[in-house]
């Protein structure tokens, strides 16, 4: 490790000391579950998570990142420099439903800005239980302010050190197992130890527990763990070491006094102390809390605790024999680890909610690795410090189920009605309402009404058709034989047909049976015999919208509250398809502005081949703010890359007016810093609150000298003739629009012949979830192995590289950004050699 690196990594861990010190305090402080800090990341408008604590860091995953304009509370807090208390779930939802409909449960949440930098370093971020009523009976905000005051101080400082580059953070969060809550009755002494000196002191309350006078206090390591458990001595002490090492346990060790009776172990590293940093450890007696383990494994059910952080710290023999593995295998693991069956969705969520909302979760699962094992009933019971979970074969509680068999993993067990149809839970319909604030197009609504609403009532079939032209035409079909819905595409509204006459009535039809529905309508071409229907009008403010069609696979029956529920859906479906049709109009219409906008054609020169593409989200809107050029600048080229923040028709604006501003500085044949610079102005004079980043070359394709500047811009890249392909490293400036004295260094740099010059947009590399190197890294693999860059004698070359480096995010369906690419190759000259 070279001298750099160490003072780097002495930066980043001085900077994590501090972040779970504040953490920490934050859980106290709150009477928190969880708690955590997000820093803002290197890449413009990116918060990243960077510290957690209270919670495993994979149940969190979705949350890792976040951008600055989300309507999410950390962004708010962050972009607002305000402090943002929701006390409880109703408050959330009201303010934030997009972020609701992501973790529906009862808790309360508060969001404090780390002051020190503009708008702010960060976000200290707490959860904790909910209370009824409003922010001022939260208890802990002061404490709190104070503790974001301080960690801003120590980021100041680190800033003043090291720079601004040491407070951003680009890496995934550090978890942090929180303090172990120990029982009221508990007894519990503390110690240190200086692994380098090998000095221990402790508290008199250790010396009580051991039962020895201060002066009998073991001088060494070895000594205290025999003091400790003479039994486990080498358990105690291998876990010393290993904490020493930087590895401390996952969860406290379980071990026995020279008299036999229980005893917690608890090890850490002291954060932001001495370097190297001592080892804290607690000694617990758990009193009369250790007689439920002995207890527990004496019950026939299976019966498990982990701890906050998602580490089996208990489970009885009956769970070990349900589990078919001995405890040995599973204690001391994460629980998605020794129990991979219970991991990933739909199950991601009972565990969510077992760990941030104080009511117990039932739901049945399959177990066995290969997910074909027993059906087992699972309850987990959420504690201050511990979740238990129990859990006995499907077959000795009554039956969830209905007619159809078991039911799907995950699945909430619950009271059941006549007939074997179980009730529907109450957070589908309240999650429906949510997600439907986040669909803007007619498709995306539908996909939440199939993904939300069918699975709510038990439905198997949906159809969905909207209104046009007094016809009703079919938008989105699920679960139909194929085909069978094409008659009906399209029929008027004079038509006898249920869909029909539930939106000229305006009210909901609903069959229990499908003899009902061919008694009703003589002579109606049914899909099945067996089953029932429910047809419901949408209609928005009294506006006509269209019907939807819900089908079930077996007869039942419909309450009085799912009839009242599912028409008040209705009225929310219609409330969207309603917005999401004006949204694709106005869609259309960014689309046709943005079009116009990029260049036809890009400007040519006999020793220079470019290609350019330009690929638009698939969410929201479809249209962006990325675009790219290619101008005459003297006896050269200019080309030019950029992304305006946001989306949409104002995004798109902004975009075709910065085009013009730099292609009018490039045909004056200004200097690239000339450039950025006086498009920066001009963007801060159009709109203060929206920036830029861009990447802009001034090329000599003669001499392939080139000199290039970039403002908050990804890297280019550049494969040579051998095919190597190398990220550029060209020194940048801020992006633009936010700092009118910014400055735009130059860098130098030679482009050979048959070299390829890639610009991109960050749309290309990156990915939610996922690193954005990740992505560069990935692009520069296949641009190296996208062939040989043109010669000349293949003019289609490089737009054929440009396909291929652009084909897996053409066939993206989840693209949540636009894309745009340049390519550059300068031909040889005629007569010479390769």
């Amino acid at each position: 490790m070279t001298g750099s690196d160490e003072h780097q990594g002495r930066a980043r861990e001085r900077l994590t000391a501090l972040l779970v010190d504040a953490s920490t305090g934050a859980l106290g402080a709150a009477g928190g579950h969880v708690a955590g800090v997000y820093l803002r990341a290197g890449t413009p408008g990116l918060l990243r998570l960077a510290t957690l604590v209270g919670l495993p860091g994979p149940l969190f995953r979705p949350w890792w990142r976040l951008h600055m304009d989300r309507p999410f509370p950390v962004a708010d807090a962050y972009r607002l420099g305000v402090r943002v208390v929701l006390p409880n779930a109703t408050e959330t939802v009201r303010r934030y439903p997009q972020f609701a409909a992501g973790l529906p449960f009862q808790f309360g949440s508060v969001y404090t800005p780390v002051p020190g930098a503009a708008p702010s370093f960060g976000v200290l971020t707490v959860l904790r239980p909910a209370v009824p009523d409003a922010e001022d009976e939260l208890p802990g905000l002061d404490h709190l302010g104070r503790l974001a005051e301080e960690l801003g101080a120590g980021l100041r400082g680190l800033v003043a050190e090291e720079g601004d580059a040491a407070v951003a953070w680009e890496s995934e969060p550090v978890c942090v197992r929180p303090p172990v809550t120990l029982p009221g009755t508990a007894r519990a002494g503390h110690f240190t130890w200086d692994p380098v000196t090998s000095a221990v002191r402790a508290d008199d309350r250790l010396h009580a527990l051991l039962g020895v006078t201060p002066k009998d206090l073991p001088a060494d390591v070895a000594e205290l763990a025999a003091a400790v458990t003479p039994t486990d001595a080498h358990q105690v002490l291998t876990a010393l070491r290993e904490t020493a090492a930087g590895r401390p346990p996952w969860s406290p060790l379980r071990v026995r006094a020279a008299d036999g009776s229980p005893r917690l172990v608890d090890l850490s590293l002291q954060a932001g102390g001495a370097d190297p940093p001592l080892v804290c450890g607690a000694v617990v007696d758990p009193g009369p809390a250790a007689v439920a383990d002995d207890v527990a494994d004496l019950l026939p059910q299976g019966v498990f605790c982990l701890d906050r952080s998602g580490v089996l710290r208990y489970l009885n023999p009956a769970a070990a024999r349900l589990i078919g593995r001995p405890p040995a295998e599973l204690l001391g693991r994460p629980v998605w680890e020794a129990m991979p069956w219970l991991s990933g969705a739909p199950y991601d969520d009972q565990w969510r909610g077992a760990l941030l909302a104080p009511d117990p979760v039932h739901f049945q699962v399959r177990h066995g690795d290969s997910g074909e094992g027993e059906w087992l009933a699972l309850s987990l019971h959420p504690g201050p410090g511990i979740v238990t979970g129990t859990f006995v074969p499907a077959e000795r509680i009554e039956p969830a189920a209905g007619p159809s068999g078991p039911p799907e993993p995950g699945a909430a067990v619950g009271p059941v009605r006549a007939g074997g149809a179980p009730t529907a839970p109450l957070y589908r319909p309240i999650a429906l309402a949510i997600a439907l604030t986040d669909a803007v197009t007619a498709r995306q609504v539908s996909a939440v009404v199939m993904k939300e609403l069918l699975p709510a009532f038990g439905g198997r079939r949906l159809a969905i058709y909207l209104l046009q032209d007094r016809h009703l035409y079919l938008a989105w079909e699920y679960g139909f034989p194929p085909g069978f819905l094409a008659p009906f595409d399209g029929v008027g509204l004079d038509a006898r047909l249920p869909a029909v006459e539930t939106l000229t009535t305006g009210r909901p039809l609903f069959f229990e049976s499908m003899r009902q529905v061919a008694d009703t309508y003589p002579g109606l071409p049914l899909d099945t015999d067996r089953g029932a229907r429910a047809y419901l009008p949408l209609i928005a403010t009294g506006r006509p919208v269209g019907s939807c069609v819900l089908g079930f696979d077996d007869e039942r029956g419909f309450s009085t509250e799912e009839r009242t529920v599912l028409t008040a859906l209705g009225g929310l479906i219609a409330h969207a398809m309603g917005k999401a049709q004006r949204y694709d109009t106005e869609a259309a219409l960014a689309r046709g502005l943005q079009q116009a906008l990029l260049p036809r054609r890009l400007s040519a020169h006999p020793r220079v081949e470019t290609a350019g593409r330009y690929l638009p989200g698939t969410q929201g809107m479809d249209v962006g703010g990325d675009w790219y050029d290619v101008v005459e600048a003297g006896d050269g080229l200019a080309l030019v890359i950029g992304d305006v923040q946001g989306h949409g028709v104002q995004a798109a604006a902004t975009m075709g007016q910065l085009r013009s501003a730099v292609r009018a500085f490039a045909l004056g044949d200004r200097a690239p810093d000339e450039v950025l610079c006086g498009t920066n102005h001009l963007l801060i004079d159009l709109d203060p609150g929206q920036f830029a980043s861009c990447c802009y070359l001034r090329l000599d394709p003669a001499t392939g000298h080139a000199r290039m500047a970039r403002a908050g811009h990804p890297q280019p890249l550049l494969r040579a003739p051998n095919g190597r392909t190398r990220v550029l490293e060209i020194a940048g400036g801020v992006v633009l629009g936010v700092d009118p004295r910014a400055r735009y260094p130059v860098t130098d740099l030679e482009l050979e012949p048959d070299a390829i010059l890639a610009l991109y947009t960050d749309g290309l590399v990156e990915r939610p979830g996922a690193d954005i190197d990740d992505g560069i890294t990935a692009l520069r693999l296949a641009l190296s192995a996208a062939g040989a860059a043109p010669d000349g004698h293949g003019r289609g070359s490089l737009a054929g590289v440009a396909d291929r480096l652009t084909a897996a995010a053409r066939h993206a369906t989840d693209r949540p950004d636009d894309v745009a690419l340049l390519l550059a190759a300068r031909r040889r000259a005629p007569g010479s050699r390769p």
